[in-house]
């Protein structure tokens, strides 16, 4: 199968500019496999063969990239890509139990889309928001804070076509195959929409400020080291002598014979 002459023709067009961003064609490749998989919803041989004309490197070496790379899928996924987060911190939070329940709720595994195309889940490692854990996503957007009830209600409600708002980020969400076209460099104007960062995102800086902390300034000698931070200027008593600080282990003690 290849391209219709009218999507063939769309996508010289966004390829060319594309690559007109970069000093050589080969580092257009990943934002050209998000062009292709735009069209179809997955990078399928044609999308490959394409990148590779485009781009002046073999088919070979388009394909090693776009199967690295768990964002390019192999096979068609749903209309609203679901990605579970089940790394460390939303694990322990209840991101396991997420997926359990969401994936038999579904009815689908990994990388599967329900019967009506509509949503396919996916088991991400991280989703780069801890201080929001368990973390969810659709199509890349934030679902944070979630449950296991939540998260079968999201699903309930992209499969029935009610309207789902991310909890940062766009109003309202894009398709994947949209998603991807605004991850290939095309926005879509709703970079701005919605909530930027939570206060979680912000609990630090707002103890900074409360503190008067301030950064290092720019001239500073790199070359002199650091006066070490005060005990009781992060909160904590002073240390005193002839006691073992936080996580020291004690003289005589089981870990300080392993030590």
């Amino acid at each position: 199968m290849t391209y219709e002459p009218d999507v063939r023709a769309r996508l010289e067009r966004d390829a060319k500019e594309i690559i007109g961003r970069y000093p050589r064609p080969r580092s257009a490749l990943l934002p050209m496999l998000h062009l292709v998989q735009s069209v179809e919803g997955h990078v399928t041989q044609d999308g490959i063969e394409f990148c590779a004309e485009q781009l002046g490197i073999t088919p070979a070496q388009v394909k090693g990239v776009a199967t690295f790379y768990t964002q390019y899928k192999k096979a068609p996924v749903g209309e609203y890509h679901v990605g579970v987060c089940i790394n460390t911190l939303c694990a322990v939070m209840g991101g396991d139990q997420i997926w359990d329940e969401l994936s038999e709720h579904a009815g689908v595994g990994h990388d599967e889309a329900t019967p009506d195309g509509k949503v396919s889940l996916e088991r991400i490692e991280c989703n780069a928001a801890c201080d929001f854990a368990p973390v969810m996503m659709v199509n890349w957007e934030f679902f944070d804070n979630m449950t296991p009830e939540k998260a079968k209600r999201l699903v309930d409600d992209l499969r029935a076509g009610s309207p789902v708002k991310p909890s940062r980020g766009a109003e309202h969400l894009a398709t994947w195959k949209e998603a991807s076209r605004v991850l290939a460099g095309f926005p879509d104007g709703r970079a701005g929409e919605g909530v930027q960062a939570g206060p979680e995102s912000l609990r630090g800086l707002k103890l900074a400020k409360d503190r008067g902390w301030t950064a290092p300034r720019a001239d500073v000698d790199r070359e002199r080291p650091e006066e070490p931070v005060k005990p009781e200027e992060m909160g904590e008593p002073p240390h005193e002598p002839g006691k073992p600080v936080t996580g020291e282990a004690k003289p005589g003690s089981q870990e300080g014979r392993n030590q």
